[in-house]
């Protein structure tokens, strides 16, 4: 029979009838701390990027990071843009020094414009290069928060949370989002957990709305392709409801981009297009030339204005995937017919 064993009893620790036995005990456990910097174990391997974010960061490295560099069309581009300067300057001043010998009153007028003229150029340069700075930091913070995702960084998780609820701290819808994601990042440790939290309170309403806008643009463009009565006219509302679509989407995420930062914008989004193979990603190819064969039967009109439709929301969906300040991680990114719906089907989404 085996013996009992003792049951525990409270002891003075200066009794001198206790001892104390120095020998390890043989089935101590062992725990091992590891700091986040220390080494990856052999035999483990971090996270990897999968392939849809690797194509927004190609995309994002591409056009909305990408950096300056000489080339022979930036040369001529740069020495066009320098003579066209100095010939608006002396213009000017030749028109100023006219009024001056015509009347000092007409050359003080005409000063007085040119410094206007002067002060609103500056303000709308001073602006533009802030809307594209904001656009870009937006771009390298997409990037960062897939790496520290992938590499389970707390601390990365943290700064990088830190800086997306201040990007939304002026939108007040934002408010309860914001409060939800700054006490999560007191409470979780892990880092890549702190970021889905993030993804799922403050991201997800913005990724319904940014659907939504995508969704009203290609109905519109669908219908207005099918009924209007000139080619030109389809062309001229299918680029204006781009460019408005991928402006409000844009917005919806925390840029502001002006003229330039459109241009660098579009750079991107075309980029992602081409890389991530134009109409075909998120949606089955031959699912859209059969939607846009059916209604091409019954009209040709009609089958151009699918065909419109779908480009526009593979645009918006571009725009939408190198807007977004995280990458997607705990939502699959929606494809064509996730927002557009009534263009393989007929019916809206609601309906």
């Amino acid at each position: 029979m085996n013996e009992r064993p003792p049951r525990p009893r409270a002891f003075r620790l200066d009794d001198s009838r206790i001892a104390v036995d120095d020998a390890p005990a043989p089935l101590a456990p062992a725990a091992v701390i590891q700091s986040q910097h220390d080494p990856i174990p052999a035999g483990t391997q971090p996270q990897t990027l999968d392939e849809a974010e690797i194509e927004v960061e190609k995309a994002q490295k591409s056009g909305l990071l990408s950096r300056w560099r000489f080339s022979l069309g930036g040369i001529l581009w740069t020495g066009l843009g320098g003579l066209v300067s100095l010939a608006i300057g002396l213009w000017t001043t030749d028109l100023i020094e006219g009024l001056f010998a015509k009347a000092a009153s007409l050359g003080l007028i005409g000063l007085a414009f040119g410094l206007l003229f002067l002060g609103g150029l500056i303000g709308l340069a001073a602006r533009e290069a802030l809307a594209v700075a904001r656009q870009t930091k937006i771009a390298e913070m997409h990037v960062a928060f897939a790496e520290a995702r992938a590499a389970d960084d707390r601390d990365a998780a943290r700064r990088l949370i830190s800086r997306l609820v201040a990007l939304y701290a002026d939108r007040p819808e934002t408010a309860h989002a914001r409060a939800q994601v700054q006490e999560a990042a007191g409470a979780i440790i892990d880092g890549r957990d702190l970021i889905d939290v993030a993804e799922r309170a403050l991201l997800k309403p913005l990724d319904e709305k940014a659907q939504g806008e995508i969704a009203k643009a290609a109905k519109a463009v669908s219908i207005v392709t099918a009924i209007s009565p000139r080619a030109i006219l389809d062309v001229i509302f299918v680029i204006v409801q781009i460019i408005r679509l991928v402006r409000r989407i844009a917005e919806i995420y925390g840029g502001r981009p002006g003229l330039f930062g459109l241009i660098k914008l579009a750079r991107s989004i075309g980029a992602h297009i081409a890389i991530t193979g134009g109409m075909a990603v998120g949606d089955s190819i031959i699912q859209q030339i059969v939607g846009h064969g059916i209604a091409s039967r019954i009209s040709a009109k009609m089958g151009e204005g699918v065909l419109n439709g779908l480009l526009t929301a593979r645009v918006g969906l571009s725009a939408l995937a190198v807007c977004r300040p995280a990458p997607f991680a705990v939502t699959k990114p929606p494809g064509v017919k996730d927002v557009a719906p009534f263009l393989f089907s007929g019916k809206d989404k609601g309906d």
